[in-house]
């Protein structure tokens, strides 16, 4: 039977959407040929089925009341959609691969939801020679059916109304066959799932999303459907001229589409600067706007929250692409935004050719997370997305990385301030540990390693590191606007706090993308794109090694919304020599076909939650060396092993996913499989399926704890509970996994404003392969930026 919550979603739906109409799809029952699943079924079911074997016949011990035929706990395929009703035990007989055998008098089969005009065929005979037979109809044109011959024939009728058909014994008949078929249509053959209308997933559209008996999942855009409608245990879709049909499903719920941003109000009027788009971010807002005649230069001017009147912003916020511009504001509060546009014209602002955009909607960043817990303001902004009163801002371009210049304290002293040149030089002059003034670095446009004036880490690239274990640094690397991107080099972290990283792409990195390497506290990490990167000298860093790699004692981290094209090794967490507390959580990153560690756990406590795993070839999360992971509400789309702990489950099934290592433990909470594949590797073990060796602890409710006597396999280590201790725990909200597609891939989902610059779709065949993408990986390489410069004085 369907889950109890179905009727009252399907309600929901109704008091929305008020379908009003509905169709049958042509169908039929074959009662000749018995599947062979169908009689193992029966001859499992000693409790509700007899047998006899002179007759190779199977009959019912118990009376049925309006109800599908079902064995050994399943729906019987030959009826499937079909509704019996009979007092008597006995009376109901399933002949094999013969015919259905229905033995007396008042025995009713119903034929739920068909359309007036649509015609039914029985072909049936009386269960004697020689007697005649009648089945009394229903909602048909005909007010009985008559036949005498006991091999069967046909007799056919018009449904009149809309509504369902029902066929009642007037003595022993056996039944061969029963057809539905719409005005010109033709049945179909043996009666089972029909999702002839099922679409692709499409996370822009409104979809519902219907969970199959198998635990598959269908979709159907809301756009196309007039009813959803739930008898019993069959679920029916419907269209204007369709009607898909689902016996026994398991669930039925439904997606919106994903968001898209709340535009500015525009007006352009002839002599003005015209503007193209203005849009409202996640604290930040943008316009774009045609080049006016010859000028090349222009203020912008920004007003709300903060700002009472128009106050201009940084000149090097106002970029050029040749005939067109763009100007990003970053640090603004959550609210409404309007952006004025002044073309400047020797030395002298063209007020009456300014144009503005208006009503230009900014949002917070979601900052739930172990990176916030206890611990306000990460990086050199508060928390509300202003920047810090006292931070420094220092812009760095691919013409000014190795110039620009920011003065740093270096001693205990006043008068200890210096001016570093080169962005590597004043990152590394906070290490020095006496400047707690936050910094803000601001990237613009594609910067090359060979742009930077050094790089401090040989392996990885960029360093930012503290002069001890948990140094307060109070820094902040973020891209402006859609293009920010680094090439050529990584970022490595140690020694770190309160680091934030956000809003731009990193390709070919050295070694990982981000390297959070030993000791760091409270660093966040978000709406990043990451690509492939160099090719390492081992056989499985084709695409790079790592790509948001978190050891060495690392603490309080948060890899949030961010966009994983293809990595090969999406993230490894925890190493061997890790001590409490280490808690990490991964939450709304789109794993786009990348192909593992998404992430891979050593000895830590991470949550892992509301993650959209969008074709992902190898595995999901693993699980070993002692560690806690809870796995929540995450969308696995064409995902391999989803979960994994090491040498037990799955992972115990093959050569070892994880090379020996002890495992750890997972605990599991209303993930989503969908678009799985053929083997069943797609949908993890849990305890249910195999109390000692599983893939997942599965609970009924997310604050559910798990047994401290249910422990790995391997290494006998047990669950934390992290998760249930309020003391340990942030505030968050998670969504439905059905709904994580949508938000992840929306306006203000996973990777950089607008999706970035760099666009990439992959194809259904990436799903199964962990190759390199040899076009993605060219496309990488030859990538340039379109900007053009400043737009500066």
């Amino acid at each position: 039977m369907m889950k109890k919550n179905i009727l009252k979603t399907l309600l929901t739906l109704f008091a929305l959407l008020l379908f009003p109409g509905w169709a049958w799809a042509d169908a039929s029952w074959n009662f000749t040929s018995t599947p062979s699943t169908d009689v193992s079924a029966l001859k499992a079911d000693v409790a509700g089925w007899t047998y006899e074997t002179k007759n190779n016949r199977y009959a019912n011990k118990l009376a049925v009341a309006d109800a599908q035929l079902a064995a050994n706990g399943q729906t019987l395929t030959m009826t499937a959609g079909l509704y019996f009703t009979s007092t008597t035990a006995g009376n109901i007989r399933v002949d094999v691969n013969k015919r259905l055998g229905l033995n007396g008098s008042d025995i009713v089969v119903r034929i739920p939801n068909l359309t007036a005009g649509a015609t039914v065929k029985v072909n049936f005979g009386p269960s004697s020679k020689g007697k005649d037979r009648s089945l009394k109809l229903t909602n048909l044109s005909e007010t009985a059916f008559s036949s005498s011959s006991n091999t069967g024939a046909d007799c056919s009728a018009t449904v009149t109304a809309d509504g369902d058909v029902t066929l009642t014994t007037t003595g022993g008949v056996y039944l061969f066959s029963i057809s539905v078929t719409e005005k010109g249509g033709t049945s179909t053959g043996t009666k089972a799932d029909v999702s002839d209308h099922a679409v692709a997933f499409d996370s822009q559209a409104n979809q519902a999303l219907v969970t199959n008996s198998n635990s598959s999942l269908k979709y159907y855009n809301t756009a196309d459907i007039t009813k959803i409608a739930v008898d019993k245990d069959t679920l029916y879709v419907r269209g204007t001229d369709w009607q898909d049909v689902y016996y026994t499903p398991k669930n039925v719920s439904f997606a919106k589409a994903s968001g898209n941003s709340t535009g500015g109000k525009i007006s352009n009027e002839d002599g003005k600067v015209e503007i193209t788009e203005a849009k409202g971010w996640l604290e930040s807002a943008y316009v774009k706007f045609k080049k006016l005649g010859d000028c090349t230069l222009y203020h912008v001017y920004i007003k709300g929250g903060d700002f009472a009147s128009y106050t201009r912003i940084d000149s090097m916020l106002v970029r050029s692409y040749g005939d067109t511009y763009r100007a990003d504001m970053v640090g603004l509060k959550a609210g409404n935004y309007d952006m004025k546009v002044v073309p400047v014209s020797k030395g002298k602002e063209l007020e009456t050719n300014a144009n503005e955009a208006t009503a230009m909607t900014v949002l917070n960043y979601d900052r739930s997370g172990f990176a916030h817990l206890d611990n306000a303001g990460v990086g050199a902004y508060n928390d509300d997305g202003s920047l810090k009163s006292d931070a420094r801002v220092i812009y760095v371009t691919a013409q000014t990385a190795k110039t620009v210049t920011c003065e740093v304290k270096t001693g205990s002293k006043a008068t200890n301030v210096t001016t570093f040149t080169g962005l590597q030089s004043i990152l590394d002059a906070y290490q020095k540990g006496y400047e707690t003034r936050p910094l803000d670095v601001r990237f613009i446009g594609l910067v090359e390693k060979a742009d930077l004036d050094a790089v401090s880490s040989s392996s990885e690239g960029l360093q930012i590191k503290g002069k001890k274990a948990y140094s307060n640094l109070f820094i902040t690397l973020e891209g402006i606007g859609d293009d920010a991107t680094l090439r050529g080099f990584g970022l490595l972290l140690r020694n770190a706090a309160n680091v934030e990283l956000r809003n731009f792409a990193i390709m070919r990195c050295m070694d990982d993308c981000v390297s959070i390497d030993t000791d760091n506290k409270f660093i966040w990490v978000h709406h990043l794109d990451f690509f492939y990167g160099q090719k390492g000298s081992d056989a499985d860093q084709v695409k790079g090694d790592g790509t948001t790699d978190i050891k060495g004692d690392s603490q309080y981290i948060t890899v949030a919304y961010n966009h994983y094209f293809d990595s090969g090794k999406s993230s490894l967490c925890g190493m061997t020599s890790e001590s409490e507390p280490n808690y990490i959580d991964y939450h709304h990153n789109w794993f786009d076909h990348s192909d593992s560690r998404h992430p891979r756990v050593r000895t830590m406590s991470v949550h892992v939650w509301n993650n959209y795993y969008d074709g992902c070839a190898k595995y999901g999360v693993g699980a070993t060396s002692g560690s806690s992971v809870f796995v929540e509400s995450n969308y696995f789309r064409a995902t391999k092993d989803p979960m994994l702990i090491s040498q037990q489950g799955t992972d115990a099934k093959g050569g070892g996913t994880f090379s020996g290592e002890t495992g750890g433990m997972i605990k599991s909470y209303g993930n989503v499989y969908a678009d799985k594949g053929l083997s069943s590797n797609f949908t993890p073990i849990t305890q249910h399926e195999s109390a000692a060796s599983f893939d997942c602890y599965e609970v009924a409710s997310r604050d559910e704890q798990v047994p401290g006597s249910v422990k790995a396999l391997v290494g006998g280590t047990a669950y934390d509970n992290f998760d249930t201790n309020s003391t340990l725990m942030y505030t968050y909200k998670p969504a439905a996994a059905t709904q994580v597609p949508a938000e992840v891939t929306g306006w203000t989902g996973a990777g950089r404003l607008g999706k970035g610059d760099f666009k990439w779709t992959f194809s259904a065949s990436d799903d199964s392969s962990y190759t390199i993408n040899a076009a993605l990986s060219t496309a990488i390489d030859s990538y340039q930026s379109k900007m053009v410069g400043i737009s500066a004085e």
